[in-house]
C-alpha cells in the first residue's frame, strides 16, 4: 500500500503551517547579488531563487519576488554580481536582507568590503572566495498559466569574468566541499552549509 500523500491545489493553499515548496526545491545555492544603480549608489541583496542555467555560455539568473532596488539596478545598468556566501560569511548575508532604503550601502551595514571588478563597473565582496562577474542577457516578468502577470522578475545574466580564491583549487579543481558553501532551506529561518562528509562521487554511463 503506498504511503498517505498531502495533496493540495496551489491556488487553493497548502492548508500548512508554513509553504512546502521552498523545502521541496532545495536548498538552493544563495544569489547574493551586488548592484550598482545608474546614479552610482551600490547595493547588495540575497536571493533564495537563484542557480546557473547554462555552460556555454556560462548564464546564471536570480527571480525577485518583487520589483527591487537590485533588479532596477540591473535594468538600468546591464550588470550585476554574484558573491558566494560561505558559513563564515552567513551573518553578514543576513544582515543584508535588511529592508533598507535605496541610499543605504548594504556592505556598510554588513561590515563588508567591495572591491572593484575587472569587467564590469559593479563591486564584488571581497570577503567571498568566488564571484561572478555578469552582464544582463534577460529581464522578464513571470506569468501564470492564465497569463496574467505576476510580480516577480527573473533576471539571467552571462557570467564574463570569475575570480576564485587559489585556495578553493585543489589540483586544478574546485572544492565545492571545502568552500563552505551556504545554501537556502525552506523553512523560515533554514539554511544548510555543504562539507566533505555530504561529497560522494557517481560517474555517469558510457
Amino acid at each position: 500500500m503506498p504511503e498517505a500523500t498531502h495533496f493540495y491545489e496551489p491556488r487553493h493553499g497548502h492548508g500548512l503551517p508554513h509553504d512546502p515548496f521552498n523545502a521541496i526545491v532545495g536548498p538552493r545555492p544563495i544569489g547574493w547579488i551586488s548592484t550598482r544603480s545608474a546614479s552610482g549608489a551600490v547595493n547588495l541583496a540575497p536571493y533564495s531563487f537563484f542557480n546557473a542555467f547554462n555552460y556555454t555560455p556560462p548564464i546564471v539568473g536570480f527571480a525577485s519576488i518583487g520589483y527591487k532596488d537590485t533588479v532596477r539596478n540591473a535594468e538600468q545598468t546591464g550588470e550585476f554580481a554574484w558573491n558566494l556566501v560561505t558559513r563564515p560569511l552567513a551573518e553578514a548575508m543576513n544582515q543584508t536582507c535588511a529592508a533598507v532604503p535605496p541610499e543605504v550601502d548594504e556592505f556598510t551595514l554588513a561590515g563588508l568590503t567591495p572591491v572593484a571588478s575587472r569587467l564590469i563597473a559593479v563591486p564584488r565582496v571581497m570577503e567571498s572566495p568566488v564571484s561572478f562577474e555578469c552582464r544582463c542577457t534577460q529581464i522578464i516578468q513571470l506569468q501564470g498559466v492564465n497569463g496574467d502577470k505576476v510580480p516577480t522578475w527573473l533576471v539571467l545574466g552571462e557570467v564574463v569574468a570569475v575570480h576564485i580564491a587559489q585556495t578553493l583549487l585543489k589540483d586544478g579543481i574546485y572544492d565545492t566541499a571545502g568552500a563552505g558553501h551556504v545554501l537556502r532551506g525552506g523553512g523560515p529561518a533554514d539554511y544548510f552549509s555543504i562539507g566533505p562528509e555530504q561529497l560522494f562521487k557517481m560517474r555517469r554511463p558510457a
